[in-house]
């Protein structure tokens, strides 16, 4: 039986993930997570954040627009699976593939899906926009099929001594969230 060297197996993967990336080079790729979650006093958190890449390797535009939010700051980070079987309970752990502590949105040292802490204002809307380095629409660190979620305390970006700190950001239980998709008009070809 032949055997494939590792050494070639690695040029192989290597071109395949440039080919991908030159054939998307100059394409503008946009995502859309449509967020909803329970209603807490007769509201309901709703709203929806897109996200656009430029071009494959640049930074990731993300734009928000929430309302129904307890007004103050609350963590929020994309999740590792895109699934709402169970509501926003079904979305697993933050989206963390090199498996980093928990960390801000600016820290070297971070979950790809550490996006820090949003803010809502006395109405309890969030509105506000970030560009991000590491998360990706394209390639091994796409956010697109991952859950997204809004947190109900602020994260503590890994910076205390609580045992969730290094973990979550101990930011408490999820008050609304979605899945990450392609939007469309989109090109991929």
């Amino acid at each position: 039986m032949y055997t494939i060297p590792s050494s070639t197996i690695a040029i192989l993967l290597l071109f395949v993930g440039l080919a991908g990336c030159y054939a998307e080079k100059n394409s503008k790729i946009e995502a859309v997570a449509f967020m909803t979650g329970p209603a807490k006093n007769n509201v309901i958190p709703t709203g929806n954040v897109t996200f656009t890449q430029n071009a494959c390797g640049e930074n990731v535009h993300v734009r928000v627009y929430l309302t129904g939010i307890a007004p103050g700051k609350h963590g929020f980070h994309v999740h590792e699976k895109g699934d709402l079987t169970n509501g926003c309970t079904s979305l697993g752990a933050h989206y963390n593939p090199e498996k980093l502590t928990h960390g801000g949105r600016t820290d070297e040292i971070r979950h790809v899906g550490d996006l820090g802490n949003l803010e809502a204002n006395e109405n309890g809307v969030v509105d506000t926009t970030f560009t991000d380095h590491l998360i990706s629409l394209t390639g091994p660190r796409t956010v697109i099929g991952r859950g997204l979620v809004l947190h109900e305390m602020v994260d503590d970006l890994g910076k205390t001594t609580h045992p969730e700190s290094k973990k979550t950001g101990n930011s408490g239980g999820r008050v609304t969230c979605g899945v990450i998709g392609i939007k469309f008009p989109v090109s991929l070809y």
